[in-house]
């Protein structure tokens, strides 16, 4: 080495150690912050608990998450950004009280992941063997909030949880909407041992074009849970499992290979449910269910309301009622909140029309 050469790593090293302590001084400062911010909430909570406010406020949360995004400067993206604050908020918030959340397990699922975007990590958790099961949980008062699967991008509806939302006591108060990415996993990496493919049915369904041609001959097994598969593969080298990254690092797995969802844009929206009813945030969105009496143009004269005072409808969705008379409850999403004026108004009249007919919720739209 040359003294040139010394020289240049010995500025490389003062220039480094220069730096260094600059992000040390700003990393104190942004710890002293925090903590500053910590103790407002600590004063929040007070004036809640007096006033028997809840804890947890989305559309506030929204509001927060957008403002942020707003006001970023960069370089950080404002995706990045947002998960720095939610987090934050989320344990704050715990300084209050800690917020349980029930969801479709087990360990690892997509809707846990789910449960994290929008609550962020300092929450408790509880896994629950079926939609019917995180329902139950949220009714009974048994965790706060329930977070469920409601519609994939690629395969539709999620059947069972539309039928719950028609009959529950519960409201949405919530959205989330998630990239899914599958990968094939095992135990050790390999197909060599593997007899059949595991996951959610409709993971499989998601795959099936991959499976179709590199897998063909493989039985294909449907499971309760993605992540269920993940704990088969796990125990099993002749099970592979399609499931999450998330799922195969908490079950030891290995990647075949990963992203073999069909659609490279596959998402999956998720309800957040409970009995927590919602103020306007500024960009929301409402979710009824209703039934039209059995006549030539019912659902076009029911829906003409929305059209007049100018509220747009996102989603249209159709369920058989189960009556034996082919009659249907329809699932429909509109933009706004059920506090706003015109919404309230375009959605009283639709409900004079229909023989059924019920908000499911108003909630800020998932970021």
């Amino acid at each position: 080495m040359t003294n040139e050469d010394s020289k240049d790593d010995k500025l490389k090293d003062d220039s480094l150690l220069a730096l260094r302590g600059q992000i040390d001084a700003v990393d104190a400062q942004l710890l002293e912050l925090l903590a500053r911010r910590a103790r407002l909430a600590q004063e929040v909570g007070h004036v809640k608990a007096a006033t028997l406010a809840p804890v947890f406020r989305p559309e506030r949360e929204a509001q927060v998450l957008l403002g942020v995004a707003q006001r970023n400067p960069g370089p950080l993206h404002n995706r990045d950004v947002q998960t720095i604050f939610r987090e934050i908020m989320s344990a704050c918030r715990a300084l209050e009280r800690r917020v349980s959340v029930a969801f479709l397990g087990p360990i690892g699922t997509f809707t846990e992941q789910a449960v994290y975007q929008q609550f962020g990590r300092a929450v408790d958790g509880i896994a629950c063997a079926s939609i019917d099961e995180v329902f139950r949980a949220a009714e009974a008062g048994t965790a706060d909030f329930g977070v469920v699967p409601v519609e994939n991008s690629s395969e539709g509806a999620v059947n069972r949880t539309l039928d719950l939302l028609l009959t529950t006591t519960l409201t949405i108060s919530g959205e989330v909407s998630m990239p899914v990415r599958h990968s094939l996993m095992t135990a050790d990496g390999s197909m060599a041992q593997v007899t059949a493919i595991c996951a959610h049915s409709q993971a499989l369904a998601q795959c099936q074009a991959f499976l179709n041609q590199h897998y063909p001959n493989i039985e294909r097994r449907a499971v309760t849970s993605n992540a269920e598969a993940a704990r088969m593969a796990r125990d099993d080298a002749s099970v592979a499992a399609i499931a999450s990254d998330i799922a195969g690092q908490q079950y030891q797995l290995q990647i075949v290979q990963a992203a073999i969802q069909d659609d490279p844009h596959n998402r999956t929206r998720f309800a957040v449910i409970g009995r927590l009813g919602t103020n306007p945030s500024g960009r929301d969105q409402t979710s009824l269910v209703f039934s039209v009496p059995n006549q030539a143009g019912a659902v076009y004269n029911l829906l003409a309301p929305l059209a007049r005072h100018g509220v747009s409808m996102t989603r249209f969705e159709s369920r058989p009622a189960r009556m034996g008379a082919w009659e249907y409850y329809f699932y429909v999403d509109v933009e706004g909140h059920v506090k706003e004026e015109k919404v309230a108004r375009a959605l009283a009249e639709l409900q004079q029309n229909a023989a059924f007919f019920r908000v499911l919720g108003s909630y800020p739209l998932s970021l």
